[in-house]
């Protein structure tokens, strides 16, 4: 505890790390700011009270993700959801075509062509769905029968309005994050994200004190509920921090005139090799339903599909398991290669003991790998879509584990590597006395 305090104490000491900080969260309270600022023409109080008697739906699980944003029709309430939808088409679209996969290996400039085209396909897919929104809007009222836009305004106006301010919006988010990764500390993206989930904490707490205030919950219930989301939260870093060890072993080289002996190593392989990649692109693609059927809100087939795709019900549950599983073979496939990890091995002479070199080296990994990742995808499963079913028997506020919960672990693992890094760069001490932060977030 005395090592990691001094460790954060010593961030303010180096002054190019004290800056990075400073301007990191100064963005964060922009994008936060812009969470309150009203799309023109929403009947915000209507909208309120709509929300708060409308809990299970969609919009309102997206509406965690960006701070409740879109419970206040906010100018930010797409968040950076297009834009990781956007990421998933081109990183998918390298699979299969020949000129984006040409341009993922053709280095920086390779690179840089495709961040150009993610910006581009993220205002068309920011439009389609701002356009879905405003449809969505204009076609529900509160509870007390106050329709959401104010009145006197056309609907073509108040689409007009909406289309263009919250396009707006998601392009600027999109600029914020990368100011983030730039010139702040961390992944600007995932922060994004970040600050967005840990934005409703305050409020998920205050609901659960008035329900133990109100004799809703007893002392037992809530220290049980506690107790549910430490152990949770300790799995999940335990298996974000888990390895599969492959042996490996260098051969005998001649030094001058002695022998000297092959020396015993080993190939580290993540369990959660992933990380919450396959977490986010399937929670972006979940969300398409109720975007889908928010441009017909009249129809039943398309209010019945609404319905099944709601959190909890099965068929959201076995869509978001399948997309989780595989968005985790997906991701992995991408980011580690068997066969170059081999060929890397025989060029510098290492093998793993009783595997021959080359093809059969490239075959075992990849049954390992393959085995690793099934784990991981079961894993990032469960976390996801069991706390919804918990939720419900235990009568709760908020989401214990879940989405939410790896999205937040796993972008403040990485924030803190980053932090050990610069700070060990500097020679001073980190966090940790032994070891380091495993893992890294990638967008």
């Amino acid at each position: 505890m005395l090592q990691a305090l001094a460790g954060f104490a010593n961030i303010w000491k180096v002054e190019d790390l004290r800056k990075r900080i400073l301007f990191t969260l100064a963005i964060l309270l922009v994008y936060r700011f812009g969470g309150y600022i009203p799309v023109p023409g929403v009947n915000t109080q209507a909208l309120s009270e709509f929300f708060s008697s409308n809990s299970n739906n969609l919009f309102s699980l997206y509406n965690s993700f960006v701070g409740g944003a879109l419970s206040r029709a906010a100018i930010f309430s797409l968040g950076i959801m297009p834009y990781i939808t956007s990421s998933i088409i081109i990183q998918l679209g390298g699979t299969v075509v020949p000129k984006l996969a040409e341009l993922q290996k053709s280095g920086q400039e390779g690179r840089n062509k495709i961040t150009q085209w993610s910006r581009y396909l993220t205002v068309l897919i920011a439009m389609i769905q701002s356009i879905g929104v405003s449809t969505w809007i204009l076609h529900q009222q509160a509870p007390s029968g106050l329709p959401l836009v104010q009145s006197g305004i056309s609907p073509f106006v108040f689409s007009a309005i909406a289309v263009l301010t919250l396009t707006t919006g998601t392009v600027f988010i999109m600029w914020l994050g990368e100011q983030i990764t730039a010139r702040g500390i961390g992944n600007g993206i995932s922060l994004i994200i970040f600050a967005g989930i840990v934005a409703d904490i305050p409020s998920a707490i205050g609901s659960e004190w008035e329900l133990f205030i109100n004799k809703e919950h007893s002392l037992a219930q809530q220290l049980f509920i506690m107790a549910i989301v430490v152990a949770v939260v300790a799995f999940i870093i335990f298996i974000d921090q888990g390895t599969r060890r492959i042996p490996l072993q260098s051969p005998k080289r001649m030094v001058g005139r002695r022998v000297v002996q092959g020396q015993n190593s080993f190939l580290p392989l993540k369990v959660n090799t992933a990380g919450v990649m396959p977490v986010i692109f399937a929670s972006a693609i979940i969300f398409l339903p109720a975007q889908l059927v928010a441009f017909f809100p009249n129809s039943q087939f398309g209010q019945s599909i609404g319905r099944a795709m709601l959190p909890g019900e099965w068929g959201y549950s076995i869509t978001y398991i399948v997309l989780i599983v595989f968005f985790t073979y997906f991701y992995t496939a991408i980011t580690y290669n068997p066969t170059e990890i081999a060929d890397n091995l025989k060029k510098s002479g290492g093998f793993i003991p009783g595997v021959r070199p080359g093809r059969r080296t490239a075959e075992f990994i990849d049954q390992i790998l393959t085995r690793v990742t099934l784990t991981c995808a079961i894993f990032l499963a469960l976390i996801s879509v069991g706390p919804f079913f918990l939720k419900d028997q235990l009568n709760m506020s908020f989401y214990i584990g879940g989405t939410s919960v790896l999205i937040c672990i796993g972008v403040a693992l990485e924030t803190l590597r980053q932090f050990q890094t610069r700070l060990q760069e500097q020679n001073y001490d980190g966090f940790l006395k032994r070891g380091k932060i495993r893992g890294k977030t990638r967008y």
